[in-house]
């Protein structure tokens, strides 16, 4: 076991105090800088307001599966040091959970309207995904569920808040330095649980095919997820977003002017590199990615 206290010797509760709590969030409020506040030419379109609200109401979704999957692998790990870890990342996506409950209110969204909204306007394909990673959470699978939420949810939601920093950088600095704080900690997790994954992998390597299978199911859902927000996106030439962008500074993300993309292109460009970059952590671990089928 002292092969896995070497490993993680860098994910400590002291190395998130300092980097995390003592570091990028030092000073934030709810994970942006105090007195931001969501810009007047959002609030004021009902269209563009209804649509940041539904794709923050997948941020929420998406973060409440993550915290309920950490705080299981707290019980379910293996060791002491990993259950440490994961109690670090638990707090993290407590944090993240709760900095975009937050944004719903600063959208306007009653306090008490809340779950309503949640239920309202989560998407179905999120949701089953979340009920896959849960019940093998509820199961104590630790390697499966580690799977799941920090190489699946963790490397969609990463690439998605870049997506939406990239695209709020400008015209909305408060939601940009939000997401900002969240892309720091996905990337600390998604080292973690790429690691962590193949040190198990080598300890019991016939687990590879159970990994290949769940990988197989859990990113049919993931896809259909991302399909689902794209679907009923505003055009990124949007009125009011161009005319609160600086022209001399235009949304760059991948290599791509995000505000050339129509959103089916938008949506072929994260799906695209969400599924590249998992491929190449699965090779890494040593796992053989497989394309989703439909259940």
């Amino acid at each position: 076991m002292r092969g896995v206290a070497d490993l993680i010797s860098s994910f400590t509760v002291q190395h998130w105090l300092e980097s995390a709590a003592q570091g990028h969030l030092l000073g934030t409020e709810h994970g942006h800088h105090a007195g931001e506040r969501e810009p007047d030419w959002l609030l004021a379109d009902g269209t563009l307001r209804a649509r940041a609200i539904e794709t923050t109401v997948q941020l929420v979704v998406a973060e409440r599966c993550a915290l309920a999957a950490s705080a299981a692998l707290v019980g379910a790990a293996p060791d002491e040091a990993s259950a440490r870890y994961f109690a670090t990342q638990t707090l993290d996506e407590a944090r993240h959970a709760e900095v975009f409950r937050q944004r719903l209110l600063d959208l306007g969204v009653a306090r008490d309207g809340v779950e309503d909204a949640v239920r309202d306007a989560a998407h179905p394909s999120l949701l089953r995904f979340a009920d896959a990673l849960l019940e093998r959470a509820d199961r104590k699978d630790f390697l499966a569920t580690l799977v799941g939420a920090n190489l699946l949810l963790d490397g969609m939601a990463f690439h998605v808040f870049e997506l939406l920093h990239a695209r709020h950088d400008a015209p909305n600095p408060k939601f940009a330095h939000t997401l900002a704080g969240a892309i720091a900690d996905e990337r600390r997790h998604l080292r973690f649980g790429e690691s962590r994954i193949a040190t198990l992998l080598r300890a019991d390597p016939a687990r590879r095919a159970d990994v290949e299978r769940l990988q197989r199911e859990l990113s049919y859902w993931v896809l259909a997820a991302l399909a689902e927000e794209f679907a009923q996106a505003p055009p990124p030439r949007a009125p009011s977003r161009r005319a609160a962008r600086d022209p001399g500074k235009r949304a760059h993300w991948q290599g791509h002017d995000l505000d050339a993309l129509a959103p089916g292109e938008l949506e072929k460009l994260l799906a695209h590199t969400v599924l590249e970059e998992f491929k190449m952590r699965l090779a890494r671990i040593g796992v053989t990615y497989q394309t989703p089928v439909r259940p």
